[in-house]
């Protein structure tokens, strides 16, 4: 059990107000943890570290409990009534519970469209409370114990949503680093392939230069079908087949043989893993396997799948995955989908096996695993599998707002099945529109079941369809850059890639787009979740534009900060706005798998900002100011490997770049840096000196009504400034059933 070993560290003594009946630890200036009956200082489930913050603070203790004043809260506890109250200093108000966030939950199996969702850490009136009390405690060796006594964790941070979440992080663990792999595109699909279909669709990637980083391969693997007639199944709805161990040989005649070809393509491998029905005696580990429980082989006895046995949990590792582990298997997907009950009280099987496969991981391979969520403190053991989804607009219109909010527990890495799993009917649009918010989340797993109507090669579209999401593939694996460094930021600040609109603005409105995100530090994304508008061939969204100038990646307009308004785009892309300033970093061919930053692209937008690219290889170092039109951009690397770097500027009227001490304006010109080649570019946008051709071009898209169309044309071409243009359009389309969309060109400048 040495690799499951933990530390036991009680809290600072000074840190704690306690009496016969309760014990308030003071954890930080705005969280506590508060005791009732028993008293536990084991780590628990969820909470591994409680000595970490070192708050000043002042107390009077009471007959009925205690008051506890730190620099920014003044925290009262009532033994009598069991109840809290929390006065926020800086603010000068009472702080409550009310308006709370919402968190996330195990999984979206089957579910059509939005579910309910348990509260989270955080809430509009400040405080919230983690009732930690019916968590397990371990000990030293890595086995579980049950507690008694009641066990509550206040956190009383007003609206610092990112201070709430960094000290959440402090208190449980942060995000663990992810391997770069997991970061671009991934294939998965449940299906019986054989060795070589399998492997001529990854060839079929590879010439269509579609990049794929990590092939998953579900269930057939192992035998299925074949089990013999005596094993039955646990679950009758999932057949005997659905544990295994041994591989299909008739599918995989040399399993060794395929996965060096896949990691000879540059793919990761994970395998789906159904562990209830234990190893039965076909399987072919069972003999080595039931040695080492203490079982005779002869009596095919099965060995019972129990995580809470000593004998069984190391075997498990050692004898039925590390085998396959050495052979190129990188990871595990556990699809537990069996139910919260073990043979221990309280013991939910699937955190059992996230924790201890994560640790094993972690230990013997890449740290890594695809898994259902099982509650909090489940952060630590990425990846999130959300589960079997419907193919359905439903479903898309409720995931952005599912994973942007599971941040409010810290469970920042959901992976979907991009696309859906199951009941498709082969819908170009949605698949499009599905296939752009994966691009944008976390992690972007194209998946489906194996119905004829449900894969989700891009090649199986419409033709327009096809290229879109092709491109759209490619452009996830060219952000693997700016990804990998919020992969970096989440491991080691506990700052989510995706982060809701309000927890960097307070307004009213950020609180209002569900589905609208940060992704990054620079982009906020809008994703579009439902059909386009016939016959005006776009779909809108209601996206709030914080302060400032915000410019879209794909089509270079730029709009006005401060307001929310409704965008209105093709199939070809969705909203993605470049804030002020905005600083990218990408690889500047995103047709291949590789890893490697051997040649970048960046975009920069006009501002001031800085921005540091980190990679295991080392970090690139950017500062930019920005005046009177004019950009410069500072730029230190030592980033080993490097040969180049493109710098684009969007919308800027000259530009200055200094690396190694040598500059360069805006011409075309390479410089030579010493360490690698700048290359400055300049992108022009589509505003304000386009802003006519830009309305006439949307209204020849649209299919208006000829007599309009000219009206518009001519109001139009007649105005020789914007403005004038502006409010001859708004006059033309008081009475227009596409004023929305129009009114949305109106507000670029």
């Amino acid at each position: 059990m040495e690799r499951f070993k933990i530390s036991i560290e009680k809290a600072d003594e000074s840190k704690i107000v306690s009496n016969k009946d309760y014990r308030i630890t003071v954890i930080s200036d705005r969280l506590f943890r508060v005791e009732i009956g028993k008293f536990c200082d084991n780590p628990t489930q969820a909470v591994i570290s409680r000595n970490w913050g070192r708050p000043q603070f002042s107390v009077v203790q009471k007959k009925c409990g205690a008051v506890i004043e730190t620099e920014y809260v003044k925290f009262s506890y009532d033994n009598v009534l069991k109840t809290v109250k929390i006065f926020d200093k800086v603010k000068n108000k009472n702080l409550s519970d009310r308006g709370n966030l919402k968190g996330t939950v195990r999984t979206l199996d089957f579910r059509l469209g939005a579910v309910k969702l348990p509260d989270g850490l955080m809430a509009k009136g400040g405080v919230s409370i983690y009732d930690d009390s019916k968590s397990l405690a371990l000990n030293e060796d890595g086995t579980l114990f049950k507690r008694s006594g009641e066990d509550y964790y206040i956190f009383a941070y007003g609206d610092d949503y990112i201070g709430c979440l960094k000290d959440f992080f402090s208190l449980t663990g942060y995000p663990p680093l992810l391997p770069k792999y997991a970061l671009s595109n991934w294939w998965s699909r449940y299906y019986p392939y054989s060795e070589e279909s399998y492997l001529a669709l990854m060839k079929k990637f590879k010439e269509e230069k579609v990049p794929l980083t990590v092939a998953t391969v579900d269930m057939d693997w192992h035998i299925v079908s074949d089990v013999p007639k005596e094993y039955k199944a646990s679950n009758p709805l999932q057949g005997a087949g659905w544990t295994g161990y041994t591989w299909n040989e008739k599918l995989f005649p040399d399993y060794k043989r395929f996965l060096k070809s896949l990691h000879d393509m540059g793919l990761a491998v994970t395998l789906n893993l159904h562990p209830r029905d234990g190893v039965r005696a076909f399987e072919a580990p069972y003999e080595e396997m039931a040695k080492a429980n203490g079982i005779d082989p002869a009596t095919k006895k099965t060995v019972e799948f129990d995580l809470t046995d000593k004998k069984f949990l190391e075997s498990y590792f050692d004898v039925l995955h590390r085998p396959y582990e050495k052979d190129g298997v990188n990871f595990w997907w556990i699809d537990w989908q069996q139910g919260t009950k073990s043979k221990m009280k309280g013991l939910d099987p699937l955190w059992a096996l996230n924790h201890y496969h994560f640790l094993d991981s972690k230990a013997n391979g890449d740290g890594l695993i695809l898994s259902r969520y099982a509650g909090i403190g489940s952060h630590r053991y990425p990846l999130g599998f959300s589960g079997d989804c419907i193919v359905a607009w439903k479903s898309l219109k409720f995931q952005p707002y599912f994973t942007v909010t599971a941040s409010n527990v810290g469970y920042t890495w959901w992976s979907h099945d991009i696309g859906g799993h199951i009941f498709g009917k082969g819908d170009d649009e949605l698949y499009l529109r599905w296939l752009q918010f994966g691009v944008f989340s976390p992690i972007n797993r194209l998946h489906s079941s194996s119905g004829d109507f449900t894969g989700k090669e891009p090649w199986l579209y419409r033709r327009d369809v096809a290229e879109t999401a092709e491109e759209f593939l490619r452009l996830r694996h060219s952000l693997l850059p700016y990804i990998n460094t919020a992969n970096y930021l989440t491991h080691a600040q506990g700052v989510p890639l995706m982060t809701p609109m309000y927890y960097k603005h307070k307004d009213k409105a950020a609180y209002k787009v569900k589905n609208e995100y940060y992704f990054g530090s620079e982009i906020i994304v809008n994703p579009i979740t439902s059909k386009i508008r016939a016959p005006f061939n776009r779909a809108g969204v209601k996206t709030y534009l914080p302060d400032g100038v915000w410019i879209d990646l794909f089509t270079g307009d730029r709009y006005k900060g401060a307001k929310t308004l409704k965008l209105w785009r093709k199939t070809s892309g969705i909203p993605v706005l470049l804030k002020e300033g905005a600083i990218v970093p990408t690889l500047t061919d995103g047709t291949q798998n590789k890893l490697d930053y051997e040649d970048l692209t960046v975009y920069v937008t006009p501002g001031n900002n800085s921005y540091t690219l980190i990679d295991e290889k080392g970090k690139i170092e950017y500062k930019l100011s920005y005046r009177d039109g004019k950009a410069e951009l500072d730029i230190l690397s030592d980033l080993k490997g490097l040969k180049a770097q493109t710098v684009k500027f969007i919308g800027v009227d000259s530009a200055l770049v200094k690396v190694d001490s040598k500059s360069a304006e805006l011409n075309g010109i390479t410089l030579d840096g010493g360490s690698h080649k700048i290359t400055l570019e300049e992108i022009k946008e589509s505003a304000p000196k386009d802003f006519k051709e830009r309305l006439i071009d949307i209204m020849q898209d649209y299919h208006i009504f000829i007599p309009l169309r000219h009206l518009l044309f001519k109001s139009i071409k007649k105005a020789d400034t914007v403005e004038k243009a502006r409010a001859a359009v708004k006059r033309s389309l008081l009475r227009c059933d596409v004023k929305s969309a129009m009114l949305e060109a109106l507000e670029i400048f």
